[in-house]
């Protein structure tokens, strides 16, 4: 079992991105290592501390997604429910902190599409919000959206 991943928070100097361990686990076993696995995702839920965020939960694909090799779209009502009651759960202190999503290669990147959906929410959203990329491999992108603007960068995870 590897360990939680922290990195330094892109847009607050003092602050730290953190990933539950449990949550990079549950991840991975959506990776698309086979040629017919589809794109999985879902939306990163746990709490923002000052300059931090802290990633401790995320839903995975449901009924009403729509799934191909190459995209995935989340169907809105059922990840937002989950979201609520992640908030309802923890006092109402647990938060939505962005979205997750696997791509079929081994070290991943934001498309386009991506980018753009991204800048979306960050625009819709006046916090800090985390988008995660996992591969096919050991690989991961991480990043985070503040109004229009995202940075992030590939990590190996060496698992």
């Amino acid at each position: 079992m590897s360990p939680e991943l922290t990195i330094p928070h892109p847009f607050e100097k003092e602050g730290s991105v953190l990933v539950e361990q449990a949550v990079l686990s549950l991840l991975r076993t959506f990776r698309q290592t086979s040629t017919t696995a589809p794109e999985a995702g879902g939306v990163l839920l746990g709490f923002r501390r000052g300059p931090h965020l802290h990633v401790t939960a995320a839903t995975t694909p449901q009924p009403c997604d729509r799934q191909s090799r190459y995209s995935f779209a989340r169907s809105e009502k059922l990840h937002q429910r989950l979201a609520h009651e992640h908030w309802h759960r923890f006092d109402h202190t647990g938060d939505y902190l962005g979205e997750w999503h696997t791509h079929p290669e081994t070290k991943p990147a934001p498309s386009g599409i991506d980018i753009s959906e991204w800048r979306r929410i960050c625009v819709e959203r006046p916090a800090h919000m985390l988008f995660l990329i996992l591969g096919n491999s050991s690989s991961l992108w991480l990043g985070c959206g503040f109004g229009n603007d995202v940075k992030g960068r590939t990590i190996d995870l060496n698992c």
